[in-house]
Parts: C-alpha cells; sequence; structure tokens
C-alpha cells in the first residue's frame, strides 16, 4: 500500500520519544543507567518452543448486534467532554429498570460503509456474530414491501430482507462467517408455549435464496436470564430443554449443514452481574432431554460499567486496576467454570467465548482507550493457550466497548491491537514459558509462515522499562500512547490512523535482536519468520 506524504517526514514528536525510551533502555542494559525492575538473563529460545494448544482459523471474531442491523435502543456512548447526558428517565429494559438516558435509539447500521468494510476487512476472516438479546424478539418481515411500523404480536422488533442482505453483503465483503441466533419470544410459540421454527425457516431459506450461508446459530441468546432476555415469564431448564430437541430436529431437516451452537449462557461466575444469576448452565444442560451442541459457547464480562453499578455495585473496576493480574485473570475463573460444565455434558466439544468486552452495559469510559487494550490482548493469550477455539469481542463498532468509534467510524486502540494480532499471530499456540510479574509473553506460530513464531509481549508496569533476552533478529511492532487513557495510539514511535481514500496504512515492523526492550505500558509483537521451530513447519 502508498506510504501516506507525512510517513517520509522528518521524525515526529512521539518518534523522538520513543526513540529516546529505547535509548535510555540501552542504557540500563548495559548498566549504566540503574534499572527498577528486575530482569530476567535467561534468554527466550523461540525455535524450541512447544505446542500447548491449536485455536480456530478464526479465533478472533466480533459481533454486530442484531439492534445495530434493526435500529433500536441500544447503550449510548458516554457524553464527550461539553456535551449534556440525557435527562433521567427510568424505563423497563428486558425487565430491568434503567435509567432511558443510558440508551440511545439509533437507526440501522449501514454496514455497506466502505470505511467501515475497510477497518472490518483487515480484522478478517472472521466470525461475525449477529445475536444479542434482540435477536430474541426479532421477527423477520420476508416480503419486500415497506418495513412494517409495528411488529406482529409476541415480538418487539421487525428485521426486513433489506438489513438480512445487509450483513450478507457486509460478511462476503469482509470474509466474515456468519453466525446468528433466532426469534424465541411469545410469537414463536404455540398454544402450549412449544418454540415453533417458523421464523428460523424463513431466515434460513431467504439467506440461502440470495446467495447467503449462515455457518452456524444459537437458537437464543443468554438464556439463562430468562424473561431478561425476551423469553417468557417463568421460562425454566425443562422449557430450554423442549426447546432445544424441536431445534435439533428443525437443523437436521433444514440445515443439515449448520452448526449448532449453546447454550450461550452468562454472568454465573465472579463478582455478581445480576441480583439474580439466572438458570444455572449445569440445569439448562442436565434436564431431560439433555440439549446437546456442535460448539459450547459462553459469554464473559468482567464487570458491570458504571452505567449498570447500581444493579451490581462490586462488579466496578477502576481504571487503576485494569493492569492488575485480579483483573486480567477473571477471564480464567470464568472459562474455568463452564470448561467443567462443557466436559460434564460436553466432552470435547470447541469452546466459544461469543460475547465478551471490557464490562457489560455497554463498557466504561476507558474502554474506548489505549488501556483496554491491554486487557484485550491479554485475555486473546491467554484463552488461547486453555483451548478456547473463538473469542468475539462486543462489539465491532458500538458504544464504547467497540473497536471502531460508532459517529465517527475512527479506529480505536484496540482495534490497532487486533490488526496486529490477525496479521502475526497464528492458529497454533506455544508455550512462552517466561513467568514474570508484571510482564506477559504469548508465543504462537507466526501466521502465514511455516516456521516462524510471534509473540505478544505487555509490559503492564505503567512506570518502568523491561526486556526479553531474544538471541534471533525479528520484526517488533510496539505499541505505545501518550497517555494510558489516550483513544490514539503509536506503532514504533509513529501515529497510527486510516490513510486517505479510507486506506489502511502500511504497518512496518522494526529490525530487533538481542535484547527486546518494552517501554512501560506497553504492547509489543515481534515476528520472527527465520524461527524454523519445528512445531510451526
Amino acid at each position: 500500500m502508498p506510504v501516506n506524504q507525512r510517513n517520509v517526514k522528518g521524525p515526529s514528536m512521539a518518534q523522538h520519544r520513543f526513540s529516546n525510551l529505547i535509548a535510555t533502555a540501552a542504557l540500563l542494559t548495559c548498566g549504566w543507567m540503574a534499572a527498577s525492575p528486575a530482569w530476567a538473563e535467561d534468554a527466550l529460545k523461540v525455535a524450541r518452543l512447544s505446542q500447548v494448544a491449536r485455536v480456530d482459523p478464526l479465533f478472533q471474531s466480533y459481533n454486530v448486534e442484531m439492534a445495530e442491523v434493526v435500529g433500536g435502543r441500544f447503550w449510548a456512548p458516554f457524553p464527550e467532554a461539553g456535551e449534556l447526558a440525557a435527562p433521567a428517565n427510568t424505563q423497563v429494559s428486558g425487565g430491568l429498570a434503567l435509567d432511558a438516558g443510558l440508551f440511545r435509539q439509533r437507526p440501522p447500521a449501514d454496514l455497506s460503509n466502505r470505511r467501515l468494510r475497510v477497518m472490518a476487512k483487515a480484522l478478517g476472516p472472521a466470525y461475525v456474530r449477529v445475536s444479542g438479546s434482540w435477536a430474541n424478539t426479532t421477527y423477520f418481515q420476508d416480503d419486500d414491501r415497506p418495513p412494517m411500523v409495528k411488529p406482529p404480536a409476541g415480538f418487539q422488533n421487525v428485521l426486513t430482507r433489506r438489513q438480512w442482505k445487509g450483513v450478507i453483503d457486509f460478511a462476503k465483503a469482509v470474509d466474515g462467517r456468519i453466525t446468528t441466533s433466532f426469534a424465541v419470544s411469545a410469537g414463536t410459540r404455540d398454544a402450549v408455549g412449544q418454540w415453533t421454527p417458523d421464523e428460523a425457516r424463513k431466515l434460513l431459506r431467504y439467506t440461502r435464496s440470495v446467495g447467503g450461508r449462515i455457518h452456524s446459530a444459537e437458537l437464543m441468546n443468554e438464556p439463562n436470564l430468562g424473561f431478561v432476555s425476551g423469553l417468557p415469564t417463568n421460562y425454566q431448564a425443562m422449557d430450554f430443554a423442549r426447546d432445544v430437541a424441536a431445534f435439533a430436529a428443525f437443523v437436521r431437516t433444514e440445515a443439515p449443514g449448520l452448526k449448532m451452537v449453546g447454550p450461550g449462557s452468562t454472568g454465573e461466575t465472579g463478582v455478581a452481574l445480576f441480583a439474580n444469576r439466572g438458570i444455572p448452565t449445569e440445569a439448562l444442560l442436565a434436564t431431560e432431554p439433555r440439549a446437546k451442541f456442535d460448539i459450547f459457547s459462553y459469554h464473559f464480562y468482567g464487570a458491570r460499567s458504571e452505567r449498570c453499578t447500581k444493579l451490581a455495585p462490586a462488579s466496578a473496576i477502576r481504571p487503576q486496576d485494569a493492569l492488575s493480574e485480579a483483573w486480567l485473570s477473571r477471564t480464567d475463573a470464568a472459562l474455568a467454570y463452564y470448561k467443567a460444565v462443557r466436559e460434564k455434558h460436553m466432552p470435547g466439544a470447541p469452546i466459544w467465548l461469543n460475547e465478551t468486552a471490557q464490562a457489560s452495559c455497554g463498557g466504561d469510559r476507558w474502554a474506548s482507550t489505549f488501556l483496554d487494550s491491554f486487557r484485550y490482548i491479554d485475555q486473546l493469550g491467554r484463552l488461547a493457550k486453555q483451548d478456547v477455539d473463538v473469542v468475539f469481542h462486543n462489539t465491532l463498532a458500538a458504544s464504547d466497548y467497540g473497536l471502531i468509534d460508532e459517529a465517527t467510524l475512527t479506529p480505536r486502540p484496540s482495534f490497532w491491537a487486533a490488526v496486529l494480532w490477525r496479521r502475526l499471530m497464528g492458529p497454533i499456540v506455544l508455550d512462552a514459558g517466561v513467568k514474570r510479574d508484571g510482564l506477559h509473553v504469548y508465543a504462537h506460530c507466526l501466521a502465514k509462515r511455516k516456521g516462524g513464531v510471534a509473540l505478544a509481549v505487555l509490559n503492564l508496569n505503567s512506570e518502568h522499562l523491561d526486556k526479553l533476552s531474544i538471541p534471533l533478529g525479528g520484526l517488533r511492532y510496539t505499541l505505545t500512547a501518550p497517555d494510558i487513557q489516550s483513544r490514539t495510539l503509536e506503532l514504533n514511535g509513529r501515529g497510527l490512523s486510516l490513510q486517505r481514500k479510507d486506506k489502511m496504512p502500511v504497518m512496518q515492523g522494526s529490525p530487533t535482536t538481542g535484547s527486546l526492550l518494552l517501554p512501560p505500558a506497553s504492547i509489543t509483537f515481534v515476528a520472527f519468520p527465520q524461527a524454523r521451530n519445528p512445531a510451526c513447519r
């Protein structure tokens, strides 16, 4: 791709700052200055790292909420400085009494937008999950008449052919594989409350008729939350078991190639995100006739954002704790819980974490800053080593936790980190073997290069430089920011942004050999194309 003209001018202030950091680290390494952190001397021999896991090639994926597709009330981004917050006005949403100012009515997303597609394609190939609680109550208007003003009884939203065709076209354009869920509200149920597949059948058949394909589907989103997710009042485990049995029979006849995903529960571990954790997943899967899926799924948020802390005050996470092991390891506890359930009821099934982000309820104010990029990359690294096949970030471009700002379509720091992960970290997971407080190192085989190795290295110390000794030449990609809660990002000291005509910038690595010097509060990817690691051939 062409280099922006600004990139060929003299060094910027950011480049000088980055160069000074590396120069300071060199002085520390040579003993000419005192080093505050304890630096390990053992060399990391990337050619000898052994394989510990293998993930789906589409390991890093994302969500586009059904509320975005149809146009609806979703979490409003926090107001910028000088903007007025919406007036308080409590409304009931999904069975919860919430301030109406927390939400914003939005028009249907323009998935044909060139800028959005350029950025989404940079993350591909990926699964594109179109779901959320809105999908549970959405009627598919399977005709070409003007959009219905009001949904039929038993539904709350309307999805038109044009909108769903937009999803199909978007997925094709960005190298995406569609995964979704279906309506399960009162409008889909017969006289005795049994789920019927009419809505699912319409959506599947229309998709095929226009040349699209749905790779996989859950029956519903977050069934353990019951009526909060738009399910009938007093929905129980026996209802879920019966519904899934009907869904499985439908899939066998209507779409035998469709992967069934489930159960998709949430909020059952760690700090309570809800006053009531809902129906235990154990009960959902143990009740006869026992639900079985091709892929085991769960959702995880380590906290509730400040929008919703009145529902669960203890679940809030402060920015000053965002680099702590206590915060970053919350994802491990959730996986351990759901992995045990998976092993009991669906042994060997692939595991999808198909909804996660910094915090639920749209994310905190700092979810859109560089500070959350550490959690983003650390979570991918942790879960890849523990046999999670796919991780879906929520969302691509909605609210504060989106990878892309929904109003300006500006890429946020975690987007750039995600692009580097996509380009460098292949599906074979290696054991980096580095265990040091404040330094997290993850190793994969280098994407699209036999024998190559890639590292993702997080220096979680915001005050001190760190280093790794690696006796092999490679290319480094160091992400830093002027301030850790900045929404702008630098790669090897150069600012990152889209170029003219919405083109992705050239993201070049800088040569490195010997000691890998790590600035404070930085994320560094390193590619070793000549590693000749046997596990990567």
